[in-house]
């Protein structure tokens, strides 16, 4: 596929002044574009550093709110992620017909290089870094960005472009999808997130499946063996199917590995760590060994990285045990999927530790694994009140004030041999500025507790001193 082309002096609108629009903006100026921005802040809750480029280079600034008239007068509209493409404005600029794409597409127009594009509700950040570090170990030159660290158009703009990009996605980057090809698409999982912005969970989904829109033949798609949403969709791929997450891998606990066996090179061996072989990790693995082969990486390149990978902070990230109680972080499950995988992969009691800003999605996909493992569920914040109605039930439910008394509530009710779970299901801008911040706090909790009651003799004792 030829790719389109901007020309010189072509007027185009970014609409966002967040980190991906800025990237856009820098990327549309330095090929000449003349570039206009729009936001709904006000300059002074932008970033300083970020105005003075602008000004420096007389590009128009419309901060405090979208006018109409600015969205009608564009030869092309570039979206940011964070602005819905439902806002009037948009509407009514693609009913005169100016096209509308995202940054991610943007920086698909200038890049040189190949693609391997993941995307899904969860586990997209893991296996796109464990991707993009099997293939530096297998020699190659590589960039890791879009959804996570760097924005793609920034990387576009460098000198010297990576030979391979390994790209997380977003819904929200899909949705504004026109051209934007991978090479290999990877789509993990599709389970209840951003309702607060999608009309509906079909139309989530739908928002997904756009990762593979422009696809053929020669592309692939790898996709769960397993997710039922994605099998129901699965006739609308026109690149080649791959699945990771079925009969064609073998797990092997006692050896500590998992075999591939694929149709390119027959059966393939790698050696896990113990962490890595519960799910949602050992899912995770799989996706990051069968993408990272799809696109060139060398068995000896996927089985260093497996070696050396640590889990990202925040993802059931393990805090610390004493007395036979672990504590595990997984402030990052901010939907009900997540939690449910991370429900799945426990095998002990755990006591849950739950709730944050909802997000719309449906509590009652929980209720399976909550009734199967989960003893007491200790809720918070805005929607507490939800999560006690949905759960009250199936399990024993207390309400926390803020993390501190959640850690409490938890270390009181524990038992050895027990797991206490931050698993929100949440998003946390409630309390929290981030899902980092949220994890953050949970941690320094669970230090506090430790450090004050040390290594108790038995449960009993924290009970009382709690």
């Amino acid at each position: 596929m030829k790719k389109k082309s901007l020309h010189k002096g072509q007027h185009v609108l970014v609409v966002g002044a967040g980190k991906s629009g800025m990237a856009a903006c820098r990327l549309l100026h330095s090929k000449g574009c003349e570039v206009c921005l729009s936001d709904t802040r006000q300059e002074s809750q932008q970033d300083p550093e970020d105005v003075d480029w602008l000004k420096a280079r007389s590009i128009v600034q419309e901060f405090g709110g979208h006018h109409l008239a600015t969205f009608m007068v564009p030869d092309l509209i570039v979206v940011s992620p964070g602005v819905p493409l439902t806002i009037d404005p948009l509407q009514a600029a693609r009913t005169a017909g100016v096209p509308i794409i995202g940054e991610l597409e943007l920086g698909f127009l200038y890049f040189t290089g190949a693609i391997i594009a993941i995307t899904g509700t969860n586990g997209k950040t893991t296996v796109t870094t464990m991707i993009g570090e099997s293939l530096r170990h297998s020699g190659m030159n590589v960039f890791v960005g879009g959804n996570i660290g760097t924005p793609f158009c920034s990387h576009v703009l460098e000198e010297n472009q990576a030979e391979v990009a390994v790209l997380e996605v977003s819904s929200f980057q899909l949705d504004a999808n026109r051209d934007f090809k991978p090479k290999v698409g990877v789509l993990l999982n599709i389970s209840p997130d951003h309702l607060d912005r999608y009309a509906s969970y079909t139309a989530y989904g739908d928002a997904k499946m756009q990762l593979f829109k422009q696809q053929n033949e020669q592309d692939v798609a790898l996709i769960s063996g397993t997710d039922r949403e994605i099998a129901r969709r699965r006739s609308m791929i026109p690149a080649r199917v791959v699945e990771f997450d079925n009969d064609s891998w073998r797990v092997n606990a006692e050896e500590r590995s998992l075999t591939w066996v694929n149709q390119e090179s027959g059966a393939e061996t790698y050696g896990l760590h113990d962490h890595q072989l519960s799910r949602p990790n050992l899912q995770n693995c799989m996706a990051a060994i069968g993408g990272s082969r799809l696109m060139g990486a060398t068995r000896n390149g996927v089985q260093e990285m497996l070696n050396e990978f640590a889990i990202p902070l925040h993802r059931l990230t393990p805090v610390g045990s004493w007395n036979d109680i672990e504590f595990v972080n997984d402030s990052k499950a901010t939907n009900v999927g997540a939690v449910q995988s991370a429900l799945s992969g426990m095998h002990r009691p755990v006591i849950l530790i739950a709730g944050g800003r909802d997000k719309g999605g449906d509590y009652a996909i929980l209720c399976p694994e909550v009734k199967r493992i989960v003893k007491q569920l200790i809720v918070m914040g805005e929607a507490a009140q939800q999560m006690t109605a949905a759960f009250t039930e199936i399990t024993t439910v207390h309400q926390a004030a803020d993390m501190e008394d959640a850690v409490n509530l938890a270390v009181a009710h524990a038992e050895q041999g027990d797991t206490i779970l931050l698993s929100p299901a949440c998003a946390s801008f409630d309390m929290y500025g981030s899902y980092a911040e949220r994890g953050n706090v949970f941690m320094e909790q669970v230090q506090r507790v430790m450090g004050k009651y040390g290594t108790p003799a038995t449960v009993k004792t924290i009970q009382r001193a709690v």
